[in-house]
């Protein structure tokens, strides 16, 4: 075959027919990056299938991205808040290094419980919840709304009145 088009097709088919397929399976990633990435791996002598491996790669990444913030919207946390956006200025009697240990969420492997106290609007709710989307891994939150390893943790360790301990 010599790649020329066949008779009566124009040009254009292929993409509106590929953009088409990519929307049907539900590929945006694919369908916004393919052209830009071939054009690369065309610059980069890249084959076919290190192409095809870099576009599956970049929708698999968006899609774990908007898994993510799909799960912090379906938590009904307040607003997605980062320790970037907290002022440690604001509060001086808060010990900014607990804090960023806290959001290390190593203390959930320790097993260890964290209480927040303090009056309204002194920030509990923002230095908490940036932990929730953080930690070693396994710090989403779940179908419950609680992060699912606080969830495992729960469940591991058998809480009275948890109702997956069979407990009453």
């Amino acid at each position: 075959m010599d790649g020329a088009m066949p008779s009566g097709t124009r040009a254009g088919t292929p993409q509106v027919l590929l953009g088409h397929h990519l929307k049907q399976l539900k590929l945006p990633t694919i369908l916004r990056e393919y052209d830009k990435v071939a054009r690369e791996c065309a610059q980069g002598g890249i084959d076919h299938s290190g192409y095809l491996l870099r576009l599956v790669e970049l929708e698999l990444i968006d899609r774990e991205r908007r898994v993510v913030e799909r799960r912090i919207r379906a938590a009904r946390f307040p607003a997605v808040k980062s320790f970037d956006t907290f002022d440690f200025t604001a509060i001086p009697s808060l010990n900014k290094m607990l804090v960023l240990e806290l959001g290390r969420c190593e203390f959930i492997l320790r097993r260890e419980n964290i209480i927040a106290l303090g009056n309204s609007g002194t920030g509990k709710s923002h230095v908490a919840l940036p932990s929730a989307g953080q930690g070693p891994g396994q710090l989403r939150p779940g179908a419950g709304g609680l992060p699912e390893g606080v969830h495992r943790g729960v469940h591991d360790r058998g809480v009275p009145g948890d109702p997956t301990d069979g407990g009453p």
